[in-house]
């Protein structure tokens, strides 16, 4: 998927195509990513750039070619911060704190990266804020709105990185594992501008019980965070593309099975929730795919076993 969507032009001038999109690479070149599929991402990208990479800083080595340029930071076992990831998330900070007007910065996103960016705006500690969503996850909160509180407590996510990385070109290649595929709240939207305000983030606190039991360090950082989100003129530096989805992965399986003779229905992008009010459905398709005589039917989503 990253090689269909980007070639360097090395001849003359270099630049970076990403979906026919034309970037200079008019200094350095940088990598970043996170997310549970960045080797692979992080791999196929240095195929592609070679020697006009300059460093990166993504997850484990194994993939990767040898004398690679890539620095590998393995964290976040089970999908929960911890203090490898933290310290990867201050790597990353620093390279981007660190750019000019003339560098490009490529980011790798990819599900799984609200995990392995951990940056809690001072004076939150890590532990709290992961104490803080696990109590959120435990009371039914939807990734939507995980990611929403994440945001807010971050100095990374909701446009923190992308932020901090001006005036550089930032490019971000995305794998989304959201459905709708909502650029601020995939891996929390670190390179793209949050939709939601603080206020957002107390209902979701309130809905849930939370916001009379909060840490003190979180108080702090709600009560003097911006009321509103940050103006899309911000991020005039950014250009971000999904090149991996749910929606994308069905255009291609129903292009692929039509090509072998097969009818096809997508009956659905967007399935979600628990697996057992889910059953019906499956029922009602496989009568469908019975009385119409279709050999093909399909409708990825994400499903919940309890």
């Amino acid at each position: 998927m990253l090689k269909r969507a980007v070639t360097l032009r090395a001849d003359g001038c270099p630049q970076l195509l990403v979906k026919g999109r034309a970037f200079p690479v008019k200094g350095n070149l940088y990598l970043v990513g996170f997310g549970k599929a960045v080797l692979g991402m992080a791999a196929a990208a240095e195929e592609i750039l070679g020697e006009h990479l300059i460093l990166s800083a993504p997850g484990r080595d194994m993939l990767l070619r040898p004398h690679s340029r890539i620095e590998v930071i393995e964290g976040a076992r089970n999908n929960l911060p911890d203090q490898e990831a933290l310290r990867g998330a201050g790597a990353i900070r620093e390279l981007a704190e660190g750019l000019t007007a003339d560098d490009l910065l490529l980011v790798l996103i990819s599900g799984g990266g609200s995990a392995l960016l951990p940056a809690p705006t001072p004076p939150v500690l890590l532990e709290e804020k992961e104490k803080l969503t696990k109590m959120l996850a435990s009371r039914g909160a939807a990734i939507q709105e995980l990611n929403t509180v994440r945001k807010a407590l971050s100095l990374l996510k909701g446009g923190g990185l992308a932020r901090l990385a001006y005036p550089a070109q930032v490019v971000s290649l995305i794998l989304s594992d959201v459905i709708g595929d909502p650029l601020d709240v995939i891996a929390s939207g670190p390179t793209a501008a949050s939709s939601h305000s603080v206020q957002d983030c107390l209902q979701i606190l309130d809905k849930y019980k939370l916001l009379t039991s909060l840490p003190k360090s979180v108080e702090t950082v709600l009560s003097s965070s911006p009321a509103s989100p940050t103006s899309l003129e911000d991020y005039s530096h950014v250009f971000n593309v999904i090149i991996g989805s749910n929606t994308l992965a069905l255009d291609e399986a129903k292009r692929q099975a039509e090509d072998l003779g097969y009818a096809t229905l997508v009956l659905s992008a967007a399935i979600c929730g628990e697996v057992s009010p889910l059953q019906n459905c499956r029922v009602l398709c496989y009568h469908v795919q019975k009385t119409l005589g279709w050999r093909l039917l399909a409708s990825p989503g994400k499903c919940l076993c309890r």
